[in-house]
């Protein structure tokens, strides 16, 4: 139950990292790509930030000490958040297109399908990303 209220917690910091992101970006960038670019810069957010306090926190992935193995985990983490990202996307761009006169409804499609996307993603992680060798 720990686990759980820690990586819900930390899925709530990431959301949050997210969509700031994404409406920052959104706001300074004056070409019609905005949407774009602030979903794309967004993922990148959620993403370091959700990877690094999963790390450390969630899955105690004390045997990652060196770069080398620090990077392959990263690519992992990644590769699986690929999968998970296509539920997120699918969501915030339906929610964009959906409601057109709606102007926060990208962030509250967007909030679902993390919160979906991340559901799923502590299992693969579990799995592939941070299993000790």
């Amino acid at each position: 139950m720990k686990i759980a209220v820690i990586y819900s917690l930390f899925a709530a910091i990431a959301i949050a990292a997210n969509l700031a992101t994404q409406a920052v970006v959104g706001w300074i960038d004056p070409t019609p790509f905005r949407f774009w670019t602030a979903l794309m810069a967004g993922t990148g957010a959620g993403l370091v930030v959700k990877y690094l306090l999963d790390k450390q926190y969630v899955f105690e992935a004390h045997h990652l000490k060196d770069a080398s193995d620090i990077g392959k985990s990263f690519l992992r983490y990644a590769a699986t958040g690929l999968l998970t990202t296509g539920v997120f996307w699918g969501l915030q761009i339906a929610f964009h297109h959906g409601f057109p006169n709606w102007t926060t409804a990208k962030y509250v499609g967007g909030g679902v399908g993390l919160i979906i996307g991340y559901v799923w993603k502590y299992r693969l992680d579990r799995q592939f990303t941070f299993s000790t060798p």
